[in-house]
């Protein structure tokens, strides 16, 4: 074949997978439908082969089809890449590439992208209530996971946090609960590298993480508020809501995320911040991406079992300094246990995620714009 021939049966690979195709480059070798693509660009490799693969899942529309093979593909990683077997190899670039060859990696660069796009096309949060004349004086500090949402909720019932001699809760659980809901917090908020990596240097420090050691969060705010304003609360979202709320009485929560959601946002949350400045980013991230995330159940994130004794270790360490402080303590740190779910997110899984999320309804859509409360 001549190079136009190729173009033309490459153009006609396009016309098909527009039309919801499913057959793989490898397998194509018809130029049906060329004509009406002639004088434009090929779109790379990785949005030819992400569209196959979310018409393999579902017929989107058209709208969608034309978004995947227009998108770029942010992020670290190889530029848009040309076919193998049209394009001729170059001494510059990557060479030409087979689509169905490429990893999972690839194409959740270029989901990611347009998941960021319609993110951001969501819109902002409900705006807070108008604060209160009388409102009790607290800060909510500890786990990113309980105090994140209670001070969502409190905020959004128009009761800032602040004030002097304000109460401070403390909220935490488990430590290796605690660093997966860190790790969590950071992939939503300003971007962190993947678990393992970040989890090995956790494990390499001397000591243990700000936002996981609880005895020192509260032994630091005791000499600015005095030990009896201060509280850890381990395990009770119920009791922390009512410290910190007074007569809120309900426990506010949030649904979890799957090892592989919280990968995703990890790698969204960089693109969306390309486009909204970062308090707007962290607030899109948790309050409109994540509600969608968490709507698709999957393994949760677990630490790997080799680190059992580095948890069992600083626990004991931890549980001895809650002891020995000044302020209260509500509950009993627990200890490390086996945990159902995965130590590494999945690429495989995270581009069908990826692929879910882009195939359902617009992100913001029927969506609670307020933490999970419990009931009375």
């Amino acid at each position: 074949m001549s190079q136009r021939d190729d173009e033309a049966r490459a153009w006609g690979w396009v016309a098909h997978l527009r039309d919801g195709g499913t057959t793989p480059w490898s397998g194509w070798g018809s130029a049906a439908g060329a004509d009406e693509q002639s004088g434009r660009y090929l779109p790379g490799a990785q949005q030819l082969e992400l569209l196959r693969r979310i018409n393999c899942r579902q017929l989107p529309s058209p709208e969608l089809a034309d978004r995947v093979l227009s998108a770029s593909a942010p992020g670290r990683g190889r530029p848009d890449l040309g076919l193998a077997g049209v394009l001729p190899a170059s001494a510059f670039g990557p060479p030409p590439t087979d689509p169905g060859a490429l990893p999972a990696d690839e194409l959740v660069r270029v989901a990611t992208a347009l998941i960021a796009e319609d993110t951001v096309a969501a819109g902002d949060p409900l705006e807070a209530r108008t604060p209160r004349l009388l409102r009790r004086r607290y800060r909510v500090i500890g786990d990113p996971e309980l105090a994140g949402p209670l001070r969502d909720a409190l905020v959004h019932d128009g009761r800032p946090p602040g004030g002097r001699r304000a109460t401070v809760v403390v909220a935490g659980t488990d430590l290796g609960s605690m660093l997966v809901h860190v790790w969590t917090a950071r992939c939503l908020g300003a971007g962190v590298r993947a678990w393992p990596e970040w989890l090995a240097a956790e494990v390499r420090r001397s000591g243990l993480l700000g936002r996981v050691d609880l005895a020192a969060l509260a032994q630091g705010w005791c000499p600015r508020v005095g030990s009896g304003r201060v509280h850890v609360v381990l395990d009770d979202p119920r009791l922390a809501a009512r410290l910190a709320g007074g007569r809120r009485r309900r426990a506010v929560t949030v649904p979890p995320l799957s090892a592989d959601a919280v990968e995703l946002a990890r790698r969204t949350a960089p693109v969306v911040g390309m486009l909204v400045a970062p308090e707007r980013r962290t607030a899109l991230m948790w309050h409109r991406l994540r509600p969608v995330l968490a709507a698709r159940p999957g393994p949760g994130l677990r630490v790997a079992p080799g680190h059992e004794a580095w948890l069992r270790d600083h626990t004991r360490r931890l549980r001895d300094r809650l002891a020995a402080g000044d302020y209260a303590v509500h509950g009993s740190l627990p200890g490390p246990t086996v945990r159902d779910g995965v130590s590494v997110p999945d690429d495989d899984r995270v581009l069908e995620l990826a692929i879910g999320v882009l195939l359902g309804p617009p992100i913001g859509t029927s969506l609670a714009e307020r933490p999970t409360t419990g009931g009375e």
